[in-house]
């Protein structure tokens, strides 16, 4: 399974499809469509922290994108079944992201890095902030005591995540990005130039005007939107919960190689 040191983009899209990250996803087609109306429908909680207005009310012009950008079926009778991530999509994202962590290197600017997907993309985060710290970059320290509704917010491995019960949480909400921005500014602190996340810690970023890229299911159309619109710099496809979160360390090289952050 391993993909010994970085893996060509040939080899990175097989691997992504056997792997399962994209192509034939493990999220259903009924599951995504649940989602894209519900955004559609002006329901908050998947808009993941970016403010949509009425411009998404159409429940096909959210399909519409997410098979442009995603590579989920674009067909709107196709209500069940097996459904789709490219996995060219999802490297040419990753493609993009590379350029703008590049712009952050040569920089050396302020990077925030958070997830709401502990269990998946930790390690991917942990990483690529780890590439940058030792390109000169500042990894972004969030205030102590910051805590939501759902929990607290801490930062694990330098990455921020939110904690509840002792145990790291799933979240899709923008509150814990918000938190800590908040707690920035209140501490006196500059805010990132740049926010590597996912979910709502995402859309959060970038809604408030900060650079932001980051990481999104088939069925997270939000951030989708918010890069086809201009909010939101670089939003990657991919199933952001594998069975192993190690089968993204190839996805992960790849970045890196590209973004000139690989170690030789």
């Amino acid at each position: 399974m391993p993909i010994p040191g970085t893996p060509s983009r040939a080899e990175l899209v097989e691997h992504l499809v056997r792997t399962r990250i994209a192509g034939d996803v493990a999220t259903p087609r009924e599951n995504n469509l649940s989602h894209y109306r519900e955004l559609a429908n002006g329901n908050r909680h998947y808009w993941l922290g970016l403010e949509l207005g009425d411009r998404w009310s159409d429940e096909q012009d959210v399909l519409a994108v997410m098979a442009e950008r995603v590579g989920v079926n674009d067909d709107p009778g196709y209500r069940y079944g097996q459904d789709t991530i490219d996995p060219d999509l999802t490297v040419d994202a990753l493609e993009r992201m590379a350029a703008r962590l590049r712009k952050a290197a040569e920089g050396t600017q302020r990077v925030l890095f958070a997830t709401g997907h502990p269990g998946g993309l930790l390690h991917v985060h942990h990483e690529t902030a780890r590439a940058l710290r030792a390109a000169g970059c500042e990894i972004v320290v969030i205030p102590d005591g910051l805590q939501t509704d759902e929990g607290y917010v801490m930062q694990f491995a330098d990455v921020a995540v939110l904690e509840h019960g002792a145990t790291l949480w799933h979240t899709h909400s923008p509150e814990p990005m918000r938190a800590i921005l908040r707690g920035l500014e209140g501490a006196g602190r500059p805010l990132p130039d740049l926010v590597v996340a996912d979910h709502g810690w995402a859309g959060c970023a970038a809604q408030l005007g900060i650079d932001s890229v980051g990481y999104a299911d088939s069925n997270d159309p939000a951030l989708f939107l918010g890069e086809a619109e201009g909010t939101l710099q670089v939003a990657v496809p991919l199933d952001d919960h594998v069975v192993s979160p190690r089968y993204y360390d190839p996805m992960t090289a790849y970045l890196l190689e590209q973004a000139g952050l690989r170690e030789s």
